[in-house]
């Protein structure tokens, strides 16, 4: 019977060990196919690859594609820093692009619902769509 519970233990214990290392594995997988987007307290962020110039170009047209009604474009340091506003039904969305490197941009989409609510997974989707389109 001490044999029995014996084996059992060890049982338990080696697959107290492997389970974790599953779900890191799981979740390093979800991470790389997400292509470094993370939420933030109102959309998401990441670091895209390709020029302020290219990254603007390729929001632009991800906003057309979205039927997002573009309401105003600025432009600030020499062009390293850009931002698109605009409009979809109830939803005001913000793209910020801000140059890190020469080939690399960091780009920031928000979709604000109201005063107090945001669509972080609205924002996600279109910073994905930019992502895809390099």
């Amino acid at each position: 019977m001490a044999l029995i519970s014996m084996a059992r233990a060890k049982w338990a214990l080696m697959l107290a060990l492997v389970l974790p290392t599953a779900g890191c594995v799981a979740a390093a997988a979800a991470a790389g196919a997400g292509a470094g987007i993370y939420l933030t307290s109102r959309g998401a962020e990441s670091m895209v690859e390709g020029s302020v110039d290219d990254v603007a170009s390729r929001a632009r047209a991800v906003m057309n594609e979205e039927g997002i009604v573009l309401d105003e474009a600025n432009m600030e340091s020499g062009g390293d820093e850009r931002q698109f506003k605009g409009k979809k039904g109830d939803l005001d969305v913000t793209i910020q692009l801000k140059r890190e490197s020469e080939n690399t941009t960091r780009t920031e989409v928000t979709a604000r619902e109201n005063l107090a609510e945001w669509d972080k997974e609205y924002a996600q989707q279109l910073l994905s769509r930019i992502v895809e389109k390099s």
